[in-house]
């Protein structure tokens, strides 16, 4: 008898946490399910990236010293470098396994990287699609590269209305829909996303049925999106896959003992979690609201804050609120999220933390900065009713009392019963979907056993 061979699939993430993290999920999926995954990712981050079962190899953005970093942050130039050397370094990679015994059978790749199918096609594999932000953004942008809506230029075009969507004034825009002439390299990055997504074979987005099941009725009118979410390491869903309480990338050490031990000492529900990503910066004045809204709310806090960021709490801010307030440099979100203690998450509404936090059942004060954020801040308000968003003044500030009446309303307030309710039932909706025989779960299946069938006869089909 002819042994089948093992389907084998390449997963490739943009370089960056919040893009890392939910393919390396995703790859650690596929492996549970018997698919042999290998992550493709730069020489700059390869080394974070450590997981039981998962192959890392390395493909070139022509940064290998320090990514966009070395670009002074130009998109533009950074996206086009990755283009011309991730092509030649993924071809290289495919080329290398092609007389192996497990050649590559799909690529998997990250939406901002729409080249790689071309390489996909090139070398005969399948290709999949991976969109890491919610299928309500993903609408957004699809349909206006398609031209079905335009982007709103004054207040006459207001509220942006997207079928599916609820009407979204415009701070609930995507800061690249509401001011496109100030982004216009990130605008041209989220509509190249769909310049020919409607030629992979497989398109996946990181979110489940329940959660967006209004939008996902429009949505698969424009393309065949499969939801394959929330991906969140197993041990705080599902728990199929042994041992996996971590994404497996971490471009920053946790301290992980500090925080445990500060919160074990604590009462639960009664501790704020605070992070804004590992990219958001929060202008100096905002930062001093936030800090002062925290000490005179008089809740237990953990903030989590960057070392780059610290300059620009109060001066000696630290002493301050030493007797209620920890503040770290990173700990491990998802552990914390987990924790009794923890009542109440302020975010900045990234994708990746707003799934968490459904995840593991925990409300949310909403302080997104930009780009996606704001209309996840308008669904985890409006449509879960798992948390508040405080109104920004015309300066773009939340100050001090709106920030401590949002605290208050979740903590404690009339609303914190109910925003509590909503939040387990986002929690038990979200193991549902990726357990067996779940929503997410089973498109996974129907995706494994399609590469099963592609590796078996060669066949190249759209599922």
């Amino acid at each position: 008898m002819v042994q089948q061979r093992q389907a084998h699939v390449v997963v490739l993430p943009y370089p960056a946490q919040g893009h890392i993290n939910p393919l390396l999920q995703f790859a650690k999926r596929l492996a549970s399910k018997g698919v042999k995954a290998t992550v493709a990712t730069t020489h700059y981050t390869a080394a974070s990236i450590a997981a039981p079962n998962i192959t890392v190899e390395t493909i070139s953005d022509g940064f290998d010293e320090g990514g966009i970093a070395q670009t002074n942050n130009d998109v533009r130039l950074f996206l086009s470098s990755f283009k011309t050397n991730g092509s030649r370094t993924l071809s290289h990679l495919l080329r290398n396994h092609h007389h192996t015994a497990t050649p590559v059978t799909c690529i998997v790749y990250d939406s901002f990287f729409p080249w790689a199918l071309d390489v996909a096609k090139h070398h005969g594999v399948c290709a999949a699609a991976f969109f890491t932000n919610s299928a309500a953004v993903c609408s957004v942008f699809c349909r206006i590269h398609h031209g079905l809506i335009r982007v709103p230029v004054d207040q006459q075009d207001l509220p942006l209305r997207v079928p599916g969507l609820p009407p979204l004034e415009r701070d609930a825009l995507p800061s690249f829909v509401r001011f496109p002439e100030s982004y216009p390299a990130y605008m041209a990055m989220k509509l190249s996303q769909f310049s020919n997504v409607n030629q992979a074979h497989w398109i996946f987005v990181n979110t489940f049925q329940h959660l967006e099941a209004e939008v996902l009725k429009e949505l698969t009118k424009l393309f065949p999106a499969k939801m394959i979410g929330p991906m969140v390491p197993s041990g705080y869903l599902d728990g199929r896959i042994k041992g996996d309480k971590g994404y497996g990338a971490s471009l920053w050490k946790p301290l992980n003992e500090e925080c445990n031990n500060w919160l074990e000492a604590k009462e639960p529900k009664s501790v704020v979690y605070i992070s804004f990503g590992s990219m958001v910066s929060l202008t100096a004045e905002q930062m001093e609201e936030v800090a002062w809204g925290l000490k005179e709310s008089g809740v237990s806090f953990l903030w989590v804050l960057r070392e780059s960021e610290h300059g620009k709490l109060p001066s000696g801010y630290r002493d301050l609120v030493k007797d209620r307030g920890l503040i770290v440099t990173w700990c491990n979100q998802l552990e914390l999220l987990a924790h009794q203690a923890t009542g109440c998450f302020v975010t900045h509404c990234g994708w990746n933390s707003t799934l968490e936090s459904l995840s593991l059942g925990v409300p949310v004060v909403c302080l997104p900065q930009w780009a996606d954020q704001l209309p996840d801040a308008k669904f985890l308000e409006d449509v879960w009713e798992v948390g508040v968003w405080p109104k920004e003044d015309e300066k773009g500030v939340v100050r001090k009392q709106e920030f401590v009446k949002a605290l208050k309303d979740v903590m404690e307030g009339e609303r914190s019963q109910e925003i509590r309710r909503n939040a387990i039932k986002w929690k038990k909706l979200a193991r549902e979907a990726v357990d067996e025989g779940g929503t997410s779960d089973m498109h996974i299946d129907q995706f494994v056993n399609y590469l099963k069938n592609v590796d078996k006869n060669g066949s190249l089909k759209v599922y």
